[in-house]
Parts: structure tokens; C-alpha cells; sequence
């Protein structure tokens, strides 16, 4: 038999043409292997029948069998709907539907009898049914249903009368198209390992499972399979990288390290800290290229690592640079970092793009020298113009606002690539981490610095407007100064826009006053940084603005962040708004404005942010309410990340045993050469054919 990723799906019996270009631009299903790899979302028991007249309004999905008495049509025009009277002898009961009138009268037949599916709902004291499944009573894929798989299918396709139940009887006839056995793909040492089932029972019990037993069993298979290959291609890389790119060997920590830790360190490390740079100073001292990742939330001092790294590079020799994602946050870092290098004599830089040419003259002929020692910037660093003497390391602050394609510049900055060091305070959670940056050492800095008090966050609804604005006027009294922080969102940008605006006035008008300074994504960046900095020297004493402040402003002196119709924001991003106050000692308050109307999920979203400042806690929460999203960083990774079955947010555990498998193959078989191993080395190659390999500088 040929592959069946080779065979056009538009050849399968009952699918043709149309109904091929339907599933390939809806759902991506082109070929026989993309409708079997098109797992179902939901099982429903349909074992039992029931009896009209055993219906009862708590009833979720239910089966019955029976015939329709009669056909008719109310109403006009789009409110048109057609109505059958359908009975089983027990009783009567209304099938309704509101589109495909005609479809439905040609199609099923007064007085043959039919298997019905649907959910009832009680109307003017009458049963009825909504748009049911209807079906033959002798169709053989009704007779064998235990468990009925359900599909995904779009609005366009139930327009064009191709639902979930269209979708398993292609399936159905696909599986019965299949002479034999498909071909393993994993070794029978991982399926022992793993304790799996064979593909060809899960594929099988996936779609078609007779009991919850074996739905659980080909579950667990299949998300192993995606989630195993996914470990493999990551670790296999990190592996290959590691041997074949040697990095600068930091052979000691010297008088610059020292000094700085000994005489010039305003407070004491906190354990975490002392941890990472532990870590740091194995990587750049083993003789292979370091790729760390420093997680920690906004304010855990990931700065004074950083720079601390830097001094390890200068004891060496070596240069190194800091590239931040703004212009202000550059700044930031280069008033800190040249004020507590000022007593060591070592020249430090800053390079933006708004910098003028008589300015980065001086500035790129000290780099080519060496005379600067640590050059801090933006995006500007990586113009071609901007060669080091000798580049030993790279710190990305913020790493995922940076585009891969940007970053693999960095590269070539040296002959021998500089060990690198990316920081977020984006707190991913673990199972995330292990799939995003998998081929990354990761280090967490979990403890704040001492003196930091934790941020008070409360949520208030709307009506509660005139206490807010009290307790507001309360601190500006203290000299403090204050964030109103309003969303912006592409698809509701005009009226989006129009409440900022508003929400602008009335801020002036309620706090007449103070200094009001406004910012968002939409106005000219020499604008928008000349409104920050006014902020920053407190000559404004409040920022309206949209999320454009998420990343990149430290104002110590800011006290209070206050979050308007904070329940269209995810927790990640509430979070890492949050962290833009308490960067001084003073109690900092962060309120989650929002209307009291709010759905179940969203609630609970807005009450953990007030339970919890652990930004760690709140990426699981956030990714187990709403899924793991196209994070930022995916497309970063060079990771294929569209999982067909397997789900971040709930099988860590399958991800783990994924992973140690992965990691027990590769430790006698980098590089899959062993015969046992050349299902996986062709199975592998097949999942990432197509994938463009960016890992080298996540």
C-alpha cells in the first residue's frame, strides 16, 4: 500500500473534489494520513437508547430511535424555521431547524425510521431538539457505537452539511480502506518503556473506541508519540550543537568580578541569584557555548546578574553587550550600570538608533579597539557598521521581543560565537519551558531582594469609580505617581482608542491639579519616548497609556498601577503589568478595574492575580485557563508547536516521561545512527522535514 500521506484525500469514498478543498482549507486536511492524524476532541456514550417519554429537562445528549409523523415551516425570512413532529410510540417530540430546510425535507423521509441524536431543551411545556443527528437505524457505524468520537468543524463546513458526524464516516471508510497494519513508529524498546499501546490499536481506539478504557489507552500512545518526537528533535539539537560549537573558555574570575562583588554591590545577593551565577560560571568555564535562560519575575534583580556576567567576560578579555528591547529601557540600564562601574574605570556605552553620527563614531572605533568594554543597546547593535574587538558575551534582556532572524546577527559578531544569556520576566510554566526553550539551560530567580514589599493587588468593580479615585489622590498627596492602564486590541481598536482618549480627559478633569501624559503603540516614537521620560523625571505625575508600558519603564517613584476592564487581559500580561510598580520600598497597589457581570473563568482569572504575586503560579493558571496560545517565543525555538493531541496545560507528566526517554535514546545515540534506532531517525526526519532550525539562538 502506498504511504498514506501520498494518497489525496479527495479519492476517499464520499469526499471528491469539493469536499477536498473544503477539509484542506478549514482544517488543513489534504491527504489519508491528515483526516486519520485528525484526532477527536470530545466522546459521548451512545450506548444507551432512551424513550420519549423518559425525557427530563436535566438530560444532557441523549438517543432515540423512531420516526418523523410530520413536516412544518413558521415564520419568514431569516426568522424561518422548519419544524418535525418525531415519535417513537412513547411519545412525540419537535425537531427544529433554523437553515437547510430544503436539505433536511429531501433528505429524511416521513415514516422511515432514524437514530436521533441531540440535546433536548423544554419550550412553551413542549420538548424539542435543535438541528439533530439524524441516520439511518442500519448504517454499520450506528451499530457499532459505544462511545461516539466528536470532531472540530467550522461554521463554513456545517454550512455545507459536512459535520462532525460527516468527518467520522470519512474516517470510517478511510480505516476500512486499510489492508494491514500501518508501519510502527517507535521502537518496540520505547513502546515497552513507556508501557504504549501499538499505533495501529491507538489509531484505531482513537476514533473508534468501544470502551473509556481503550479511548484512555490510545490517548496516552498518541500524545507520548507527538510529545516524545517533539523532546527528541530539541535535545538531539542541544546535543549536536554542544559538540560541534565550541565556545570562549572564561578560565577565571578576576579583579573586576571580585572588586565589584567585594567593594561596589549596594545590597546582598539573594541565594537565587548566588545560584545563577554558579550556573554561569560552569557554562562559560566547561569550553562549550553557553545558552542560558534567566527567568525571573520583574524587580528579582536579573540586572545585577547580568552585569555580573558581563565583569566574568571582562576578566577574560572579552567584551560584552546588553541589548535591550526599547530605547528607554537601554537607557535605564546604562544610567545603573555605568554609575556602579564608575569606581572600576571601564568603559561602557550606550547605542540606540536615535544616537547621531558625530555620537556613535567615537563609540564604534572604541568597540573595534576594545577600549569599550560593555556596549548596551537596541536593535541597533546588530547594524553591520558595529564591530567588537573582541565579542565573548551576549545578554538579551526581554528575549521575546526580539525576532529570531534579528538575533542570529549576533553570530556574527565573532568568529567564535559568544556565550549568550537571554532573560525574560515572563514566567513560563515548566512543561512550556521544556517544549519553547528545551534546548536552553534555564535558571529561575524566584526570591525578590530584600526590602521589596509585596504588591498589593485588589479587584474593584466599576461602581466603586469615587473611592478609586479618593484613594488615587491620596497617594499623588505623598508625591507618588500613578499608571492608568487602558487595553487596546486589534479587533476593537476604533472604540478601544475612543476610551482611551476619553479615559485621558477625564482623568485631567478628575485630577485637574496634576500632569497627565498619554502613550500608545500608535504614536511616533520620538513622541511616545518624550512622554515616558517626562513620566520618569516625574514631570508628569500620571501616565494613561495601553500596553505599550508592559516592558520597558522603571519609574521607583510609581506606586500604584490602575488596570481598566482588566478582565480582557491574560494573567501573563496582568502580571508583567503589575510588575511596573513596586521597583522602590514604598507599598505599591495594583487595581484590576472591572464590571461586575463577568463570565465564571474570567473571575476566577482576576481573583488569583489578587491571591497571588508568584508570577510562576500564574503562568500554570493562565495556561491552564486558557491553553498555551501561540506564545511568543514558538516561532522563536525552531519547534513545530501545532500538538494535535497532546495539551501543555494538563500532560506534564507525559511530557516528562517523553522527555527522559528521549534523553536515555540519545545518550548511546546521538545521532539515531544505530540500526535499532532507524525508525526514530526516519520518523524524526519526517516531523521536522519541513522546519526551519532557528534553535541556534533562542
Amino acid at each position: 500500500m502506498p504511504e498514506l500521506s501520498d494518497l489525496d484525500i479527495k479519492y476517499l469514498p464520499g469526499v471528491g473534489p469539493k469536499r477536498a478543498e473544503l477539509l484542506a482549507r478549514e482544517l488543513g486536511i489534504r491527504s489519508y494520513r491528515d483526516l486519520l492524524y485528525y484526532f477527536p476532541y470530545k466522546y459521548i456514550d451512545r450506548s444507551k437508547t432512551y424513550r420519549i417519554g423518559e425525557i427530563t429537562g436535566s438530560m444532557p445528549y441523549i438517543q432515540l430511535k423512531g420516526h418523523i409523523i410530520s413536516y412544518s415551516t413558521y415564520g419568514e425570512g431569516a426568522r424561518r424555521r422548519l419544524v418535525a413532529t418525531f415519535t417513537d410510540g412513547s411519545g412525540t417530540i419537535d425537531l427544529v431547524w433554523f437553515k437547510g430546510i430544503k436539505y433536511v425535507t429531501e433528505r429524511y423521509k416521513v415514516g422511515v425510521e432514524y437514530t436521533l441524536f441531540g440535546k433536548p431543551t423544554l419550550f412553551n411545556g413542549r420538548y424539542n431538539i435543535a438541528h439533530p443527528e439524524i441516520d439511518l437505524v442500519d448504517e454499520i457505524i450506528d451499530r457499532n457505537i459505544g462511545l461516539q468520537a466528536y470532531y472540530n468543524t467550522t461554521e463554513k463546513m456545517k454550512n455545507a452539511f459536512v459535520n462532525s458526524k460527516t468527518l467520522h464516516k470519512m474516517v470510517y471508510s478511510l480505516w476500512n480502506s486499510i489492508h494491514g497494519p500501518l508501519p510502527e513508529t517507535l521502537t518496540p524498546e520505547v513502546i515497552e518503556r513507556a508501557k504504549l499501546i501499538g499505533l495501529n490499536d491507538a489509531l484505531c481506539y482513537i476514533h473508534f473506541p468501544r470502551t473509556v478504557e481503550d479511548m484512555r489507552r490510545a490517548q496516552l500512545r498518541l500524545k507520548f508519540e507527538e510529545l516524545f518526537y517533539l523532546q527528541l528533535h530539541i535535545l538531539r539539537y542541544a546535543r549536536m550543537r554542544n559538540r560541534n560549537v565550541g565556545g570562549f573558555r572564561f578560565a577565571r574570575i578576576g579583579e573586576y568580578f571580585n572588586r565589584f562583588y567585594n567593594e561596589i554591590l549596594p545590597f546582598s545577593l539573594t541565594d537565587d541569584q548566588k545560584q545563577v551565577l554558579r550556573d554561569i560560571r560552569a557554562d562559560v568555564g566547561s569550553g562549550r557555548q553557553m545558552n542560558r535562560l534567566l527567568q525571573g519575575d520583574v524587580g528579582s534583580g536579573k540586572t545585577i546578574v547580568a552585569l555580573m556576567t558581563a565583569l566574568m567576560a571582562i576578566d577574560n578579555g572579552y567584551q560584552a553587550c546588553i541589548m535591550a528591547p526599547t530605547e528607554i529601557l537601554a537607557a535605564q540600564h546604562y544610567e545603573s550600570i555605568s554609575a556602579m562601574l564608575m569606581p572600576l574605570g571601564l568603559r561602557v556605552e550606550l547605542l540606540t538608533g536615535s544616537r547621531r553620527k558625530r555620537e556613535r563614531e567615537p563609540i564604534l572605533a572604541g568597540l573595534a579597539s576594545g577600549d569599550v568594554r560593555i556596549l548596551i543597546g537596541t536593535h541597533a547593535l546588530l547594524e553591520e557598521g558595529v564591530i567588537f574587538n573582541n565579542l565573548g558575551m551576549v545578554v538579551i534582556d526581554e528575549q521575546h521581543r526580539f525576532g529570531v532572524a534579528q538575533r542570529a546577527k549576533l553570530w556574527g559578531k565573532n568568529t567564535i560565537p559568544p556565550h549568550v544569556l537571554v532573560m525574560t520576566a515572563t514566567p513560563i510554566p515548566r512543561t512550556l519551558a521544556m517544549t519553547v526553550y528545551g534546548d536552553l539551560d534555564v535558571s529561575i530567580i524566584k526570591q525578590l531582594p530584600p526590602g521589596r514589599k509585596p504588591i498589593q493587588t485588589l479587584l474593584q468593580y466599576d461602581n466603586k469609580r469615587a473611592q478609586l479615585n479618593a484613594s488615587l489622590r491620596r497617594q499623588l498627596q505623598m508625591g507618588r505617581q500613578v499608571y492608568i492602564v487602558y487595553p487596546l486590541i486589534e479587533e476593537s481598536e476604533k472604540s478601544d482608542m475612543k476610551s482611551l482618549l476619553e479615559g485621558f480627559e477625564t482623568v485631567k478633569q478628575t485630577f485637574p491639579e496634576y500632569t497627565v501624559s498619554m502613550v500608545h503603540g500608535k504614536m511616533k516614537p520620538a513622541e511616545k519616548e518624550e512622554q515616558m521620560q517626562r513620566f520618569v523625571h516625574n514631570e508628569a505625575q500620571i501616565m494613561v497609556a495601553t500596553t505599550v508600558i508592559e516592558v520597558g519603564v522603571n519609574v521607583p517613584n510609581a506606586t500604584v498601577m490602575v488596570i481598566e476592564n482588566a478582565e480582557r487581559f491574560g494573567l501573563a500580561q496582568l502580571h508583567q503589568l503589575r510588575g511596573r510598580v513596586g521597583r522602590g520600598g514604598e507599598q505599591s497597589y495594583c487595581i484590576l478595574m472591572s464590571r461586575y457581570d463577568l463570565a465564571q473563568d474570567t473571575r476566577k482569572r482576576l481573583e488569583i492575580m489578587a491571591e497571588t504575586n508568584d508570577g510562576f503560579v500564574i503562568a500554570e493558571a493562565d495556561m491552564r485557563l486558557r491553553g498555551p496560545g501561540d506564545m511568543e517565543g514558538t516561532q522563536q525555538s525552531g519547534i513545530a508547536f501545532d500538538l494535535r493531541i497532546a495539551n501543555l496545560a494538563q500532560d506534564g507528566q507525559i511530557l516528562q516521561l517523553a522527555r527522559d526517554v528521549a534523553q536515555e535514546i540519545l545518550e548511546n545515540d546521538t545521532l539515531l545512527e544505530l540500526p535499532r534506532n532507524y525508525v526514530l531517525r526516519k520518523e524524526l526526519q519526517r516531523c521536522y522535514a519541513k522546519k526551519i532550525n532557528w534553535g541556534q539562538i533562542s
